[in-house]
């Protein structure tokens, strides 16, 4: 079998649907050496295809059409990746996010993480935002199978997009390999990198409005005084204005009382410095309001490190019994989790197994097995 691959975010491995699709790729040719896989990425002048062998030896991908304008992004999506996959004349098409083509003479399977734009509305953006929402939404349907990270974004999937549940199926991600509880000794050395202290709790994520940062500014403030709680850690890179949409984390950690100067603002963390940073919190805080998956607590997970979050959404299927779930708002119940951990060694130490138990249960072999059953299913029904 022969794949087309939309490798428009290749060249972006930071973003989300730029890991995801190394990690889906690379664990597809793992499993199955003998299925062919074909990047397809924009070159600034047109589309590059390149069999793929390996990260080591992968394209990049150019970044000129993606930062160009978005009628450049639109133009690959809709005419160049559909056209260049008929004429390499490959069994199928899988677009790795949520933008299939709307005509396509090789059957395309899509991957749709989420559907934040479309559910939640501080996310619709502007006029050319909306029109794109609402084309991707209509290529989805043209799709032979729609993959999606969890059994909450199928039920949006099937619910806003109105396809029948036979032709959505669910695909977990997983965290990489290099999230475990094993310490190397460098772990204390990347700390102090970024000024941790011996433990604390921790926030590593967005800032975007729906990550929610109000609660955990707040329930951090309802543990106890400051000498009996753990100092509180906020990793990622602050927002370059306070908007409603970015609001700025220090001020809301004023305007619940906590002191900017008692919290660490860590900024950004390289993604090989990350599992040392998860290591060396005594829990991980993340009450967002929506996750099409939620892989920051899953990783968190990976590495022991007990987990306080939302009860919304994905959060459920990836925190299973390996956590301690309250809703966004609900300040109390979130401070009460993070006190009983902190507080109670019995706990940490039995959220510490039951985290590993938990985050053992998704693999990117199990996502490459599912993803390559997903494959064979569209071709058979082909035949």
């Amino acid at each position: 079998m022969d794949v087309g691959i939309n490798a428009w975010f290749w060249g972006s491995p930071t973003t989300g649907s730029g890991q995801y699709t190394r990690q889906i790729v690379e664990a597809i040719a793992r499993v199955d050496p003998d299925v062919e896989l074909t990047l397809v990425a924009p070159d600034g002048r047109g589309v590059r295809a390149e069999r793929f062998v390996s990260l080591d030896r992968a394209i990049t991908g150019s970044n000129e059409g993606r930062s160009a304008n978005r009628l450049t992004k639109v133009w690959f999506e809709q005419v160049a990746f559909p056209h260049a996959c008929r004429t390499l004349g490959v069994d199928l098409a899988h677009v790795p996010y949520w933008a299939s083509p709307l005509r396509s003479t090789v059957p395309v399977v899509v991957t749709i993480h989420d559907l934040i734009p479309l559910l939640l509305p501080a996310y619709r953006g502007n006029a050319l935002v909306r029109l794109y929402t609402a084309l991707v939404a209509r290529t989805a349907q043209r799709a032979e199978l729609v993959l999606t990270d969890s059994h909450a974004s199928k039920r949006d999937v099937v619910k806003h997009l109105g396809l029948p549940e036979e032709k959505v199926r669910v695909v977990y991600l997983a965290a990489d390999e290099r999230y475990s509880p094993e310490a190397p000794a460098q772990d204390s050395v990347i700390r102090r990198r970024y000024d941790l202290p011996e433990s604390y709790v921790l926030y590593l994520g967005g800032f975007d409005v729906r990550k929610n940062l109000w609660s955990v500014f707040a329930a951090y403030a309802e543990v106890g005084p400051i000498e009996q709680r753990p100092p509180l850690a906020i990793a990622g890179r602050l927002p370059r204005e306070d908007t409603a949409f970015t609001p700025d984390p220090r001020r809301l950690a004023r305007e619940v009382g906590v002191r900017v100067e008692d919290v660490h603002f860590v900024g950004f963390v390289a993604e090989e410095d990350k599992p040392a940073v998860y290591r060396g919190a005594s829990v991980f805080l993340f009450p967002s309001r929506y996750e099409g998956f939620g892989l920051p607590p899953l990783e968190a997970l990976a590495c022991g490190t007990p987990v306080v979050a939302s009860d919304r959404a994905s959060l459920p299927e990836v925190v299973g019994e390996a956590g301690i779930l309250a809703a966004p708002d609900d300040v109390e119940r979130l401070a009460e989790g993070l006190r009983a951990i902190v507080t109670d060694e019995d706990l940490r130490r039995e959220l510490h197994e039951r985290a590993l138990i938990q985050a053992a249960g998704f693999s990117w072999r199990r996502a490459a097995e599912e993803t390559l059953g997903a494959y064979e299913a569209v071709a058979a029904s082909q035949a």
